[in-house]
């Protein structure tokens, strides 16, 4: 159906229901994400939901697709990314870690929390998890590293990261970027070239 400007102002619009959805499942989990809760936020009327989705289920489906766009697609064209080196690949997966617009672990953290009681999550996650891992191996095998060597050092670069997640480890700015280059010399036996830290440093307005 088509909307004007003045409909879009009173019933919202798909990106914004999905936005507050989004907020409320990173806040109180998935069972808080409701039509009317989210009316509420919006201050829209709760059948102005029903533009955009055809109920609760149509919205979660989109949720775990915004998941998926963002903190797998990002990540798997950061492995693509052009890099000079082993090193500087690995420092463009490093970007995901340190840039909430690119991999968001709250909205990670959250979703692996939803999968502990979907089975149909669990499996988004499972496959989000080998397809993240796949991106990494043919990383490591773009520059020379056989397979299972490369599959090895993806999951170590991978399960560390999920680690940091799934503890809600929390550096600040400094200390994570102090530990960065024997992170990158542990995953990839390359300590990064100091060029390559500065370009990374200030990517992420870092001063050492």
């Amino acid at each position: 159906m088509e909307q004007s400007a003045g409909d879009q102002g009173w019933r919202g619009s798909q990106d914004g229901w999905l936005e507050a959805a989004q907020e409320l499942l990173l806040e109180s989990g998935v069972d808080s994400v409701k039509i009317l809760p989210l009316a509420k936020r919006l201050k829209l009327s709760r059948t102005s939901f029903y533009w955009f989705f055809k109920d609760r289920d149509e919205l979660l489906r989109a949720l775990i697709a915004r998941w998926r766009d963002k903190n797998t697609g990002n990540l798997v064209r950061q492995t693509e990314a052009y890099a000079e080196t082993l090193a500087e690949a690995m420092l463009n997966v490093f970007d995901c870690w340190l840039d909430q617009n690119l991999f968001d672990p709250q909205f990670e953290f959250a979703v692996r929390s939803w999968s502990l009681q979907s089975p149909d999550i669990l499996e988004e996650v499972r496959q989000a998890d080998q397809a993240r891992l796949e991106a990494l191996r043919l990383m490591f095998m773009r520059f020379g590293v056989d397979a299972a060597t490369a599959d090895v050092r993806a999951r170590t670069t991978y399960l560390v990261q999920i680690g940091y997640i799934s503890m809600q480890s929390q550096e600040d700015l400094a200390t994570r970027m102090q530990r960065i280059p024997e992170y990158i010399a542990i995953f990839t036996r390359i300590q990064p070239r100091p060029r390559e830290l500065d370009r990374f440093f200030a990517r992420h307005g870092y001063k050492p």
